[in-house]
């Protein structure tokens, strides 16, 4: 992990961008993070808009969370900001735009195709960076997760074990082999779901709440 710069916020929160690799982050510490004791973690997911066009919402919940002693982080995923895009993502999205412009149900074949690449690629980018940050002396667990691509949330819950609690944010479309990951999730979830937003896939957040809620 290269810190590549640092400011402190007005509410005394230690702000520090970061490079893991070809991966940009924000690392948020509050000011209890100097103590002697290290303090929790939070992994603040965006949605796959690039960490600069949500940045507002990010700080702001990173400062909540810091007022509260919790560190956060947040990473870019792939294909979002300046990474490159996924092969055939461009075309997936395409073809997600024209059947929502025309009234039609996405097939499978694109939802998998602009979903499941992402996952493959952010779930292990996102313990990477798990390892880089405990690796500091002034974090340590317990570590939770907060956020979407909900597929990202759902295979971390269920391959990366020092992720003990997680939300969830609801409304992306969900390749339908996360179904059966999601039946694997043990640790405590809240599902957050925009329930009257129309760009929302309501019925698979649905679905697959109850699919997390199987055990």
């Amino acid at each position: 992990m290269h810190f590549t710069s640092e400011q402190a916020l007005d509410d005394g929160v230690l702000e520090r961008e970061f490079t893991l690799g070809e991966v940009p982050g924000i690392l948020w510490t509050p000011d209890s993070a100097s103590a002697s004791a290290p303090v929790p973690l939070i992994l603040l997911s965006p949605p796959p808009l690039g960490l600069r066009k949500t940045y507002p919402r990010l700080v702001a919940r990173a400062r909540h969370a810091a007022a509260d002693g919790f560190a956060t982080a947040a990473i870019e995923l792939p294909g979002s900001g300046d990474r490159p895009r996924l092969p055939g993502a461009e075309r997936a999205l395409s073809d997600l735009r024209r059947a929502l412009e025309a009234g039609e149900p996405v097939n499978d074949e694109t939802i998998d195709t602009l979903i499941l690449p992402l996952v493959d690629k952010a779930v292990p980018e996102w313990q990477a960076a798990l390892d880089a940050i405990l690796a500091l002396p002034q974090i340590n667990g317990p570590v939770g997760y907060s956020g979407g691509v909900i597929s990202i949330g759902t295979r971390l819950a269920v391959v990366e074990p020092r992720i003990s609690a997680a939300v969830l944010f609801a409304g992306s479309f969900v390749p339908r082999a996360m179904f059966e990951e999601a039946r694997q999730v043990t640790i405590p979830l809240h599902v957050l779901l925009q329930w009257d937003d129309e760009g929302n896939d309501r019925q698979a957040a649905l679905d697959l709440f109850d699919a997390l809620g199987y055990l």
